[in-house]
């Protein structure tokens, strides 16, 4: 495990793989940089481990962008922390000796959606993103090229925010990015399918 380095800006930890991949961890609501480390082992062993905690607190618990209500977000802050996020991985990749163009977004719920803004904000900072319980969440988004880009999107059966994710798949097909979108049989929460169609999209992409 490194140690944080104060001058990237994010609190992190980084746990080195055998691999050339790193996965970008990116945690829910009232998460931080240990929530997914798990995951990020259980899901694609052998790679690298970059694990952020969000910058926004909402009563004390830590995301990455503020919101207003449940399902209406700080535009500006969304856009203004999708920018810094990217502007982190490119950072982050040089002074940890990362490959930066292996570094793939495993993000959950509001780390889901902090992902997808930063996909389409800033092309070419991921190779790809496992989206696991996004919604559309940016109001006025760009429309860059995505062609190729390896996307998966898992979306709960009973998720009471599955509806706010219904413009995802149209608008990410219609960027070019090569989407596998599944709905599987659970709530917000995840479930054993989420993992292991996350595991084989990972191993897919290796």
């Amino acid at each position: 495990m490194t140690t944080p380095d104060a001058d990237l800006r994010w609190i992190h930890l980084l746990e080195r793989g055998t691999q050339d991949r790193t996965l970008l961890l990116l945690h829910g609501t009232g998460g931080d940089e240990r929530s997914l480390l798990d995951l990020g082992r259980r899901l694609a062993p052998g790679a690298g481990l970059l694990s952020v905690r969000g910058r926004s607190l909402e009563e004390g618990f830590p995301r990455f962008f503020r919101r207003f209500s449940a399902i209406q977000y700080d535009q500006p802050h969304l856009n203004a922390e999708a920018d810094a996020l990217a502007d982190f991985v490119t950072q982050a990749a040089a002074h940890y000796g990362l490959n930066p163009a292996a570094v793939t977004a495993l993000g959950y719920s509001n780390g889901a959606n902090i992902a997808l803004a930063t996909l389409v904000r800033r092309p070419g900072t991921f190779a790809g993103a496992a989206l696991l319980r996004p919604v559309m969440a940016l109001e006025d988004p760009p429309h860059p090229d995505l062609g190729g880009v390896r996307v998966l999107a898992l979306h709960g059966a009973r998720d009471p925010f599955s509806p706010h994710a219904a413009a995802l798949g149209p608008y990410l097909r219609g960027l070019g990015a090569d989407l596998t979108e599944q709905t599987v049989n659970a709530g917000h929460e995840l479930a054993q399918q989420d993992l292991a169609l996350a595991a084989a999209w990972l191993a897919a992409g290796a």
